[in-house]
């Protein structure tokens, strides 16, 4: 039985740019961000010409969806009984706000790469086999404990699935680019990614098989029970 996840709450890095659309809120943003230090709120209040009281709410909502980071320092340089308290000030966020629409991640596929690429050259195992067991590994530990199902799995990875009968496709690479221009190598390595969420879920009902089709992802989740369509014969690649 699939679950429809589909009116979740929206990605915290979606809801971390909606954010960034109210214009005092933006504005407050590119003022600490563009700073050497910490910024505090009355500080940004009389930069922008602000309420404190705004420049507080709209510093606070940028803190809760993590675009900036908050930090406590004794402004007076002061230590010990009658320091007063430490202000709270605000910085550019250590976290990295990305989104894309469809969902890719070029960024996982890259570390991939390269951790397959330094393991090679340090083993002598070929570059395809690490890079295929690195993929598997990556995925069971997607499909970590708390997770539900492999619908859930998939749809937080940005694989856009979507039940077919019995199977599962799905609707969007995380990958695509670089799919398109190295076929053979990405679909391979999402393969196994995928192999791995199903072990990690322990899910003996499907099985991953390359079905490359235009619109979809090169995998498609087959019943295991199933005959293995004809390119699950080449998906070792």
């Amino acid at each position: 039985m699939f679950v429809d996840h589909s009116k979740e709450a929206p990605r915290p890095d979606v809801s971390a740019v909606a954010a960034l659309d109210e214009p005092t809120r933006r504005r407050l943003y590119d003022h600490v961000v563009r700073q050497p230090g910490p910024v505090s709120r009355d500080e940004a209040a009389e930069a922008l010409g602000l309420a404190r009281q705004t420049a507080a709410f709209h510093l606070d909502r940028l803190a809760d969806e993590s675009l900036l980071d908050v930090v406590y320092e004794r402004r007076s340089g002061r230590t010990g009984p009658g320091a007063g308290r430490p202000a709270k000030l605000y910085k550019r966020s250590s976290k990295q706000v990305t989104v894309s629409l469809p969902e890719r991640h070029y960024e996982l596929a890259g570390r991939l790469l390269a951790q397959a690429l330094e393991e090679s050259e340090a083993t002598g195992e070929p570059v395809r086999s690490v890079l295929h067991r690195k993929a598997h590994e990556l995925g069971t530990q997607l499909a970590g404990p708390g997770q539900a199902d492999v619908f859930a799995v998939l749809e937080e990875n940005g694989f856009e699935p979507r039940g077919d009968g019995d199977a599962i496709v799905l609707g969007n690479c995380p990958f695509h680019a670089l799919a398109r221009e190295h076929t053979q190598t990405v679909c391979g390595m999402n393969l196994h990614l995928l192999r791995g969420v199903l072990e990690g879920l322990d899910e003996s009902g499907l099985q991953a098989c390359l079905a490359p089709r235009p619109g979809h992802c090169c995998v498609r989740l087959e019943p295991a029970a199933a005959p293995r369509p004809p390119a699950c014969a080449h998906s070792e690649a």
